[in-house]
């Protein structure tokens, strides 16, 4: 289909509008943005497509600040305020959790270092009684579910993926120290100083900036109807269920992440509701050691895990495959999905949307869209392709 695109791209980067342009013709998106910026500069500020309502009924623009539910991709925000408190001196990542939350020694959790939180490594991948998908707009009752569960694993000896417990446990050990919570401290340490639109828990004042997600295209590559959603994955480990909260937030219906409540809610693993321009401008900031220093940037980009090491949940019957390289609370570029250097680090969400920074190349990267598709991390096309072109030009 043809969609008009709007916004810039400076000379030199053309073929990242051309790709953008691409993707709705031909990779079924629905409305979306990018944004890229080197040295500090965009260099690309596109935005396109329709926000509409999942019903298909009437239209309604994709704008420049434009907001969407930006899913894991929330990781890279929450990891972030974890990090300004180590930058401080007010969080120590070798310490264990329970000095700052007390109640999370229960089950044998006493000496699980902050660092295992990050990298995956705790083993408190959810509580071991199973919680309905309301539960997790109760952050008081998660949180105290989660500190008196068991590891699923010995802790620090594998990594298992957080999918959703992520943003409880790093967000309850920030509101312990600071006294706010996750997207409190978000807001005021970050996104409101850079003036970059970006959300765990978003106000309804902002709501009506919303774009709404839809589902993805139809097997044909036709947008002339929905995909049945997939089955959720296998939620086991050694044949026990994992609790809902680990992975049903991921199929919960359209119509409920949509809705008012999940948007004001903060689940800091999954419910981020941001533009493409805002998450580049937070990391750009973040690649240019403007919100942390030298040691701590560093630190937060360094492996955690061994190589080639396997992924616990990703590898027990889901469908996101099973290797993934993190470094702490962010994904490391193992398959080039954030450019040619190694040493670039982000994250991506479910359904394509994905933001990284280089700062070897001074380079940050954000792309967000309202059309579920089958890749996530950064492995979906329509954010591959215009990766891509992005360094072409920086090469040109």
């Amino acid at each position: 289909m043809t969609v008009r695109v709007h916004g810039i791209c400076a000379p030199g980067f053309e073929g990242v509008r051309e790709e953008f342009e691409r993707n709705f013709a031909e990779r079924g998106e629905l409305g979306a943005a990018v944004a890229a910026t080197v040295d500090g500069e965009f260099v690309v500020d596109l935005w396109g497509g329709d926000a509409k309502k999942p019903d298909n009924t009437g239209t309604r623009a994709w704008q420049r600040d434009s907001l969407v539910n930006v899913y894991s991709t929330t990781k890279g925000m929450t990891a972030l305020c974890a990090h300004l408190l180590v930058d401080r001196g007010e969080l120590d990542l070798d310490a264990p959790v329970a000095r700052y939350w007390p109640e999370f020694a229960q089950e044998g959790k006493a000496d699980i270092p902050v660092r295992w939180l990050l990298s995956h490594r705790s083993g408190v991948v959810a509580p071991r009684e199973p919680m309905a998908p309301d539960d997790l707009y109760d952050w008081e009752k998660v949180c105290a579910a989660l500190a008196a569960t068991p590891p699923w694993w010995k802790p620090g000896t594998a990594q298992g993926y957080h999918a959703v417990s992520f943003g409880y446990l790093v967000g309850e050990v920030v509101r312990r120290i600071t006294g706010v919570s996750l997207g409190t401290f978000l807001r005021g340490e970050v996104t409101e100083r850079l003036g970059a639109d970006v959300f765990v828990g978003t106000p309804v004042s902002e709501h009506g900036r919303c774009a709404d997600m839809a589902r993805p295209v139809a097997a044909s590559g036709t947008q002339s109807g929905f995909k049945t959603p997939p089955e959720p994955p296998v939620r086991s480990l050694d044949d026990h269920p994992l609790a809902a909260v680990t992975l049903s937030l991921q199929y919960l219906p359209v119509a409920d992440v949509n809705g008012a409540a999940y948007r004001s809610a903060e689940i800091p693993a999954a419910n981020g509701h941001a533009s493409a321009r805002g998450l580049a401008t937070v990391y750009a900031a973040l690649g240019a050691g403007d919100l942390v220093g030298a040691a701590t940037l560093e630190q937060l980009r360094t492996r955690q895990g061994e190589p080639d090491e396997p992924d616990l949940v990703l590898a027990a019957g889901t469908a996101w495959g099973e290797r993934w390289e993190w470094g702490l609370g962010y994904m490391l570029n193992l398959y080039g999905q954030s450019g040619p250097n190694p040493r670039a680090f982000g994250h991506g969400g479910m359904g394509g949307s994905y933001a990284f920074a280089d700062p070897e190349n001074r380079v940050a990267y954000a792309y967000v869209m309202n059309r579920m598709g089958s890749g996530t991390s950064g492995d979906d096309l329509r954010s591959v392709h215009l990766v891509g072109a992005l360094y072409r030009g920086l090469k040109g």
